[in-house]
C-alpha cells in the first residue's frame, strides 16, 4: 500500500489505529451535510472503515488518511474509489473522493492532498480519465474540483438526492 506525501501533508492508507479520528470527523454533521444529510453512529463508520480496508487488500488502492507532517494531526481522506455506485450514467472510471475536517477547510489542504492522490492515479493506474460526484449545493467542493481540472459532465439522482458527475482527463 501507498504513502503519499506533500509539501505539508503525509497519506497514508486508512487503517483500523484511524478509527477515532474517523468517527470524529463523520458524527460532525458540518462535514457530512452534503455527503450523507448527518451524523454517523460508531457502528456506521466502523463499517466504513472496514469497507475501506477491504477496498485497499481487493484493489491495491482506496482512501488515504490525510495527516499534517508537523503534528499528525488528522485533517480527513482523500481516495481513488470503485464503489459500483448505482448511477445512471454509471462510472466507468475510478472516482475520486475528499473530505476535510471543518477546522481544516480553507487552507488549502484538500486541494494538496487531492493532488497527490490524482498525481499517484495518473501514474500508478494509468486512468486516462477519473471522476468524480458532487452534491450541487456544496460550492466549495466544486470549486476545488474544476480547478484540479474536473469538468461537470452530467446530473444524476444519488440515494434520492440530485448530484452532479464530474470528469478529468489524464
Amino acid at each position: 500500500m501507498t504513502t503519499i506525501e506533500t509539501s505539508r501533508l503525509i497519506l497514508t492508507p486508512v487503517a483500523v489505529t484511524d478509527f477515532e479520528d474517523l468517527a470524529r470527523l463523520w458524527s460532525d454533521a458540518d462535514f457530512t451535510r452534503h455527503i450523507m444529510g448527518r451524523g454517523l453512529s460508531e457502528e456506521e463508520v466502523w463499517f466504513r472503515l472496514l469497507r475501506d480496508l477491504g477496498h485497499w487488500s481487493a484493489l491495491d488502492y482506496g482512501n488515504w488518511s490525510i495527516r499534517l507532517k508537523g503534528d499528525g494531526a488528522y485533517v480527513g481522506s482523500v481516495g481513488v474509489l470503485d464503489y459500483r455506485r448505482d448511477l445512471d450514467p454509471p462510472f466507468d472510471a475510478p472516482e475520486l473522493g475528499w473530505g476535510a475536517a471543518p477546522a481544516f477547510q480553507g487552507q488549502g489542504l484538500a486541494s494538496e492532498a487531492l493532488r497527490g492522490a490524482l498525481a499517484w492515479c495518473d501514474d500508478q493506474l494509468k486512468a486516462p480519465r477519473t471522476v468524480c460526484m458532487i452534491a450541487p449545493e456544496n460550492a466549495p467542493s466544486v470549486r476545488m474540483a474544476e480547478r484540479a481540472g474536473f469538468l461537470r459532465y452530467a446530473e444524476a439522482t444519488y440515494k434520492g438526492a440530485r448530484v452532479d458527475l464530474f470528469e478529468r482527463r489524464a
